[in-house]
């Protein structure tokens, strides 16, 4: 441990860690308490050391923790100090654009008694955010906080369902996920024995199917598949593994609920179950900030 919510390893992960919310190679740490100028003039300094060339993304962060939040202003401070001592022309203001332009992400860390500079190339970047945290809005007509979720889950994701795209969301009600997946222009097939809010009944774009996720047979494949039932972990990932085997889906965001205790070693068995009795590929497997006492899983399948 590198501080509360901080942890440091000689080297990166095989697999990114599904609890970690960013991660970054260090590449300098300064003592807390230095004079403004001097800290900022240090930190820019090694930025133009450690990433000479090329577009960069800077960002400042304090851990998720009551001691690091009292630092936020601190944090906000140093950044803007460190931000005008590095060439302007270099610096990405649009950070959407982070992965497309090959840009390195700068993350600034300011913990208690010490403030950490690390980099990463965007494109391997854990979250385009400030310390991982991407905080979505829940829109007014929201039919639950799921919204949110799912906003974040198709953020970190290269594309997302568009116009005219099949989607399949078990586990739908009260509508969350249909809502804002119809508010995309795609045409959502919503499984769930419970209803759906009045919102959603009658849209020619919406289909309810009510009877069980687990009875649900689709009468052709779907672009993607959507799941945040509250079922138990592994007869989700077990539901989910048919559908990549079956062909069913090209694309999967799902979310698992997790136990209280032993998490690692259900993730584990869920990743197995997805990719070697599913067949899905490129899997993650994230907690993301929104969620609770689950993670999120992204993964496609070459029909």
């Amino acid at each position: 441990m590198l501080g509360e919510v901080l942890v440091e390893s000689e080297k990166p992960p095989a697999e990114p860690p599904a609890f970690a919310r960013t991660g970054i190679r260090v590449v300098a740490s300064f003592p807390a308490g230095q004079a403004p100028e001097q800290l900022a003039q240090s930190v820019a300094a090694r930025v133009l050391e450690a990433v000479p060339t090329g577009p960069l993304v800077l960002q400042a962060f304090t851990p998720d923790s009551p001691a690091g939040n009292r630092l936020a202003d601190e944090a906000d401070a140093i950044l803007e100090a460190v931000r005008t001592r590095l060439p302007a022309d270099r610096l990405l203001e649009e950070t959407w654009r982070a992965r497309e332009s090959g840009a390195t992400l700068v993350e600034l860390c300011v913990a208690p008694g010490v403030v950490v500079v690390g980099s990463v190339p965007a494109r391997e970047a854990l979250s385009l955010s400030p310390g991982g945290r991407q905080r979505m809005r829940r829109p007014g007509d929201a039919a639950s906080r799921a919204a949110m979720k799912l906003e974040e889950a198709l953020v970190s994701l290269p594309f997302e369902p568009g116009r005219g795209e099949v989607c399949v969301d078990l586990g739908a009600a009260p509508g969350g996920w249909t809502q804002r997946l119809v508010a995309r222009g795609a045409r959502v097939i919503a499984v769930d024995p419970a209803k759906l809010i009045p919102e959603l009944a009658g849209l020619p774009r919406v289909e309810h199917i009510q009877e069980s996720a687990f009875a649900y047979t689709p009468e052709e494949p779907a672009d993607w598949l959507f799941c945040d039932m509250a079922w138990r972990p592994i007869e989700v990932a077990q539901l989910l593994a048919k559908w990549g085997r079956r062909g069913w889906a090209t694309h999967l965001v799902a979310n698992i609920k997790l136990p209280m205790k032993d998490k690692n070693p259900i993730l584990l068995r869920v990743r197995h179950i997805l990719v070697e009795e599913g067949g899905w590929q490129a899997l993650t497997i994230r907690q993301l900030y929104h969620d609770r006492d689950e993670v999120t899983v992204t993964a496609h399948r070459t029909l």
